[in-house]
C-alpha cells in the first residue's frame, strides 16, 4: 500500500465516519425519510455529473434489476433505519454498531451456502455479540425512550449491509462506478414513497442543510469514488481495513461536534466488535508500506 492510498483509506474512513455526525445533527429536524431522500438524490445528482464527464453509461435496460435490488438492501432500507435510529442514538454508539456488518455478511453467507464456519469465525462473531451486549448494557443512551428499537434499527440496517454484499458475489458483474450510481437512483426511488408518512418534525436551518448536502456529496458520492479507487489500486481485502477505521473516526466526531460522553466500555466495546470483525474477515495488518524501500 503506497502512501498516497493509505491517506486515501485513512480520508475514506474519517468521512463514513462523519456520515453518523451528521445524520444525528439533521435527523431530529427532517426525519429519517426526508433526510435520507436528500441524501440519495444529493448522491445520485454527483454521480451522474461525474458519470458524463467520465462517459460511464448505467445500461439501464439490461441492469435496472440488478441496480434496484442493490438499492434497496444496501442503500435505502439501512439509510432509512439509520436515520430513524440517529433521532436517539448517540453518532458514537452507530458508528461501532455499523461496525457488525461484517459479522452479519458472514453469518448470512454461511446460512445461505448451508457451510459450518471455522472456530475462529465463530468466536469472531461471539466476540462481535459481546462487544455489542457491553456497548448496550453500559452506554446511558441505551436507557432513553426509545433506544431498544433504535439499536434493534441500526443492528438490522448492518444487517442488510451483509444481504447486500451477499447479494453482489452472486449477481452478474457490474462496473463498480455503475452500481455505486445505478444503487443510488434506485434508492431516490425506493424511498419516495415513504415521504408523505413521515412528515419533516422542524425547521431546517442552514446548518442542517449543510449536513444534508454534505451526508450526499461527501459520504455517499466521493466516499464512493473513494472506496472504488482504493478497490481499484489495492484490492477489496485491503479496502476492508475501512471497516475497522471508520467506527474510530465516529467517535472522535461524536466528542469533538458534539460533546458525546464515551466512557471506557465504548472503547471496550468497540475494541471487542473489530477483532470480532477481523477474526470473522480473516484480516491481518499488513505494514509492509511503512518499510523503508531499497535504494534502485
Amino acid at each position: 500500500m503506497s502512501t498516497t492510498n493509505l491517506l486515501r483509506l485513512i480520508l475514506l474512513a474519517a468521512i463514513w465516519g462523519g456520515s453518523f455526525l451528521f445524520m444525528r445533527i439533521a435527523a431530529p429536524v427532517l426525519g429519517a425519510a426526508v433526510l435520507i431522500e436528500y441524501r440519495v438524490l444529493f448522491a445520485s445528482l454527483f454521480l451522474a455529473v461525474i458519470a458524463l464527464i467520465l462517459k460511464k453509461p448505467l445500461n439501464l435496460r439490461e441492469n435496472w434489476k440488478h441496480y434496484l435490488i442493490l438499492g434497496l438492501f444496501n442503500s435505502a432500507l439501512p439509510f432509512l433505519l439509520f436515520g430513524f435510529a440517529a433521532r436517539t442514538l448517540s453518532a458514537s454508539l452507530l458508528a461501532v454498531l455499523n461496525a457488525t456488518t461484517p459479522l452479519w455478511g458472514t453469518l448470512i453467507a454461511a446460512i445461505w451456502t448451508r457451510h459450518m464456519v471455522s472456530t475462529k469465525v465463530m468466536l469472531g462473531l461471539l466476540m462481535g455479540a459481546c462487544g455489542v451486549a457491553l456497548l448496550v448494557g453500559f452506554d446511558h443512551v441505551s436507557s432513553k425512550p426509545g433506544a431498544g428499537i433504535a439499536i434493534a434499527a441500526v443492528l438490522f440496517a448492518a444487517f442488510n449491509y451483509g444481504v447486500a454484499s451477499n447479494y453482489a458475489k452472486q449477481a452478474k458483474a457490474v462496473e463498480p462506478f455503475a452500481n455505486a450510481h445505478g444503487s443510488m437512483w434506485a434508492s431516490t426511488l425506493l424511498v419516495a414513497p415513504a415521504l408523505p408518512f413521515f412528515p419533516v418534525p422542524g425547521e431546517p436551518t442552514m446548518g442542517i442543510m449543510a449536513a444534508v448536502l454534505a451526508l450526499g456529496i461527501l459520504c455517499s458520492g466521493i466516499a464512493y469514488l473513494l472506496y472504488f479507487r482504493l478497490i481499484q489500486d489495492i484490492g477489496p481485502s485491503s479496502a476492508l481495513t475501512v471497516t475497522f477505521l471508520s467506527p474510530l473516526f465516529g467517535i472522535l466526531w461524536g466528542i469533538l461536534f458534539l460533546g458525546e460522553h464515551v466512557g471506557w466500555y465504548t472503547f471496550v466495546g468497540a475494541a471487542i466488535v473489530i477483532t470480532g470483525t477481523a477474526l470473522v474477515t480473516g484480516f491481518r495488518p499488513n505494514f509492509g508500506f511503512l518499510k523503508k524501500q531499497p535504494a534502485a
